[in-house]
Order: structure tokens, then C-alpha cells, then sequence
């Protein structure tokens, strides 16, 4: 494992924590290695108790390190929620070097100039994400190393949020005696894994339903345009499963996963099961029709909200259609009600990954894959100075670690002592 690079990726939901080891070896990606635990101390995808959070990533965490055989002490954590923002902006600096060909030192130059955005005290920035460079007026430039040119531009997307949750995902994992390496935006990590070239270039909606929100990512011309949250999930149709059975929560969510089918004339009514009714020891019987009966409604409740909160953002129909991932979407019939509902070409996607093909796999497995992108593109032309996520506290040097933005941890410093 020492001559490996390995990168580890922390995706923190209100129903599982999970933590996906990677591994970079000649240029090849591959998943050796996922920790999941129940996720307790999240609500709606927002952390309400920090205490059970943190259990739930060190169990995460140790299930992944039993797996691999490895330490792990840092990780990149994937964040998402309501209080995401985008922001343009656009950044010019000129180039420094005598030869005037640009180099990695005028792009970090000009998307640090691009940064400085007017923002409230109580938002931080999270990324900066390059739509395009100019090169002395040549614009749809993706990658401009090498170029030869005078002045260097760069019109960006910033990506801020809230410091009140940042601060308590970071402490949540510190807590739990890892390093925060980076914060990747969940919804742009997902979408370079799971969105072809077309669909982001032609225009589509990325929905992440997990269990006690969804997320919704606008992709148009190429990037990422629009973003939202909605507080609505899995977690929904459990709680209408346990009413409608009249049975525990817990006992309404095996249910769900083992019988569950979100459209009512794929359900069998052959397929029976027994459920304990609360207040009393009696067993019931029920069909798998009768939980499709219950499902099928808040399903497409759900993709009707997801469509409104589309045009509510300004978007009508995208040619690229939806596609669906996230834990929820996993249900037999949800495409199927999803297709009825949106009205629109959808289709569920999967990581095609050893060990992680599973929607709900998506967000941890597109946050290392956002990692790997970065880091190829910072290093196209043979460099073997890899990012090292995951070694031992031991053996870790100072010069060994590359940060993936410049100044972010000296970002968050000072967000602590504001937040003070």
C-alpha cells in the first residue's frame, strides 16, 4: 500500500455514514474499500447532535479500516444542505513568466483573484470552480498551461455556504480524530461521476433523494448553474409505512427495503410478509400491494415537489432530462414513477465500481472522483506528487501534503476565531 496513493472520501446522510477508500495506482481508479454505519445525530441532513455524530463516523470509519487494513487519518468530506450558494465571478491577473507561457502559478493566481467576492460575514467559500479561461481576449479555454499570453482571465463559479454548519461538519470530524483534507460540494462531485459531457453541456437536472432531503443540480453549459435542497426524503415514505401499517419506524424500514415497490402495478400480491402492530403482540399480514398502496403516492409526491422546485429556479425543460441517484431511488417502480411524473427522459445512475454499484454510493464515490479530476488536471504532464489522503499519523509530514485550494485551511482557521 506504501507505493499507493490512496484517497479517502467521508459522505455524511441522515440515514448512513459512509467513508470509500480509493486507490491511484499508474493512472487508474479504483474502490478498495467502503465503511458504512447508521447514521444518528442528523436530521433532514443537518447535524443536530454532535456527540452521536461522531460515533456514527468513527464507526464508519473503523468498518472501512478493518476492511483495507489500513489507517486512516484524513479525508476529503463531501458537504451539501439548503444553505449552499452560487455566485459568478471573474478573476484577471497578468502573466508572470518572462517566456510568458502560463503556468500552474498564474491559474492559482487568477482563481484566487476570482474569489474575492463581496460576502456576508456569515458565509464562507467552500470552492471555486473554473467555467472557462481567456487568454488575451480567446475565450472556451478549459485548461491553459502551456499557453503562451499576456493577460490570463478566468470566469468562475464560487460556491459558498453558511459558516454555522461548515464549523459543525468540521468539528464533527475532527472530533472524530481525522484530518479535514478538503470540502467537496456533494452535488458537483456527483455530477462529474455520474453526468456524460452531453448532458452537462445540453442542460440537466442531477436529483439526489436521500433520506431526509434531496438535493438538485442544475447543469448547463457545461457546469454546474443552479443548486437547492428540499426537505424531503426516504425518511418520508418510512414514517407513511409505519402509520399505515400501524407499526415501529424501525420495523417499517426493513419493510420498505425488503418488500418496498414505489409503482402499484409492479407490486405482487403473492409477495406477503407479517409486521408487529404497535400496542399490542399480534402479528398482521400484508401484500406487497398494500405497501405500494402506501408508497406509491409520497414517491411521486416527492418527484412533483423535485419538478416545481425545477421551474421555480427558472428551468423549464433541459434537454438532458433527470437523472436520479441517492439511496431512495434504489426502490423498485421508482423510475417508473419518476418518468410519469417529471414527464421527462430519466434514468438512474450507478458507479461502475467493484463494491459500490448502488445509487446510494454516488455522492462518496463522485467526491473521490472529483479528487482524482483536480488532481490529474493540476498535474497533466507525468508528475508522480500525488495527493496522499490516507496514512498513518506517524509517518505524516508536513511536506508530504498538498492542500487541494491554497489558503483553505487558513480560511477556516479564520472562520473559528469569527465564529468565536
Amino acid at each position: 500500500m506504501s507505493n499507493n496513493d490512496i484517497i479517502v472520501s467521508l459522505d455524511i446522510g441522515t440515514s448512513k455514514v459512509r467513508a470509500i477508500i480509493g486507490e491511484v495506482t499508474n493512472g487508474t481508479f479504483n474502490i478498495i474499500g467502503v465503511g458504512s454505519a447508521d447514521s444518528e445525530g442528523i436530521r433532514k441532513g443537518a447535524i443536530v447532535d454532535i456527540d452521536q455524530t461522531v460515533q456514527s463516523i468513527k464507526s464508519a470509519i473503523d468498518h472501512a479500516e478493518q476492511m483495507v487494513g489500513i489507517q486512516i487519518s484524513e479525508v476529503y468530506v463531501g458537504i451539501s444542505g439548503n444553505h449552499i450558494g452560487l455566485q459568478s465571478s471573474h478573476g484577471v491577473v497578468a502573466v508572470q513568466n518572462e517566456d510568458r507561457e502560463i503556468g500552474d502559478d498564474d491559474i492559482d493566481r487568477v482563481i484566487k483573484a476570482a474569489e474575492v467576492i463581496a460576502m456576508p460575514p456569515e458565509r464562507e467559500v467552500i470552492d471555486v470552480v473554473p467555467k472557462q479561461f481567456i487568454v488575451d481576449g480567446l475565450e472556451g479555454i478549459q485548461d491553459p498551461r502551456g499557453m503562451i499570453g499576456v493577460r490570463l482571465e478566468v470566469e468562475a463559479t464560487i460556491i459558498t455556504g453558511a459558516k454555522t454548519p461548515i464549523h459543525n461538519l468540521l468539528r464533527c470530524v475532527e472530533k472524530s480524530g481525522l484530518k479535514v483534507k478538503d470540502l467537496v460540494l456533494m452535488s458537483l462531485g456527483a455530477g462529474g461521476l455520474a453526468l456524460s459531457k452531453d448532458e452537462k453541456s445540453m442542460g440537466s437536472v442531477l436529483v439526489d433523494i436521500g433520506a431526509g432531503s434531496t438535493t438538485i443540480a442544475i447543469y448547463e453549459e457545461g457546469s454546474l448553474s443552479a443548486t437547492s435542497t428540499i426537505p424531503i426524503g426516504g425518511e418520508f415514505v418510512t414514517n407513511d409505512i409505519a402509520y399505515g401499517l400501524r407499526t415501529l419506524t424501525d420495523q417499517a424500514e426493513k419493510v420498505k427495503l425488503k418488500y418496498g415497490c414505489a409503482w402499484i402495478d409492479d407490486a405482487a400480491s403473492d409477495v406477503v410478509f407479517k409486521v408487529l402492530r404497535i400496542g399490542s403482540n399480534v402479528e398482521k399480514e400484508f401484500n406487497q400491494e398494500d405497501l405500494a398502496a402506501i408508497i406509491e403516492p409520497r414517491v411521486q409526491e416527492i418527484f412533483h415537489l423535485i419538478r416545481q422546485e425545477v421551474k421555480r429556479l427558472g428551468y423549464s425543460e433541459l434537454p438532458g432530462g433527470y437523472i436520479l441517484t441517492g439511496g431512495t431511488v434504489s426502490m423498485p417502480g421508482v423510475l417508473k414513477a419518476a418518468q410519469t411524473e417529471l414527464a421527462a427522459s430519466v434514468r438512474i445512475a450507478v458507479p461502475d465500481y467493484i463494491g459500490v454499484r448502488d445509487p446510494g454510493f454516488t455522492g462518496g464515490v463522485g467526491i473521490l472522483h472529483n479528487v482524482v479530476r483536480s488532481f490529474r488536471g493540476r498535474n497533466s504532464g507525468g508528475s508522480s506528487n500525488k495527493k496522499t489522503v490516507n496514512r498513518s499519523k506517524q509517518n505524516t509530514t508536513p511536506s508530504q501534503e498538498t492542500v487541494q485550494k491554497p489558503g483553505f485551511v487558513e480560511r477556516l482557521k479564520n472562520m473559528f476565531s469569527e465564529f468565536i
